[in-house]
């Protein structure tokens, strides 16, 4: 799973690898890079952070981006959520399988 880090701001946190994630969160962190196409209309889209799990920033500093899971008839649980000013070229992704319950670190 890897190791835990303390961020600037708030509790510790898992960091995990990009290749230890499922495929599709692979290849969504790919699309992320590339600026798309994404799979769903809602991938980009501003997130809130409203449950303060994440580092505290300006709203519209984080987006969130679908994780495809396979055999879902919706978007599923799976989501990645990236922060910074660029979004082809994010600060911090972070990995959530739990929609929003707890986040890991991508280690870059």
């Amino acid at each position: 799973m890897g190791f835990v880090t303390q961020a600037k701001d708030s509790a510790p946190r898992a960091v995990v690898s990009l290749s230890s994630l499922p495929v599709e969160a692979q290849t969504a962190q790919r699309l992320i890079h590339a600026g798309g196409p994404f799979p769903y209309s809602k991938d980009g889209i501003v997130f809130g952070n409203r449950e303060r799990l994440l580092p505290r920033h300006p709203r519209g500093y984080y987006r969130e981006y679908t994780v495809q899971t396979p055999g879902s008839r919706d978007r599923g649980a799976r989501r990645i959520v990236c922060g910074g000013q660029q979004a082809t070229a994010p600060e911090a992704c972070y990995y959530t399988d739990d929609h929003y319950a707890s986040f890991r670190l991508i280690a870059q």
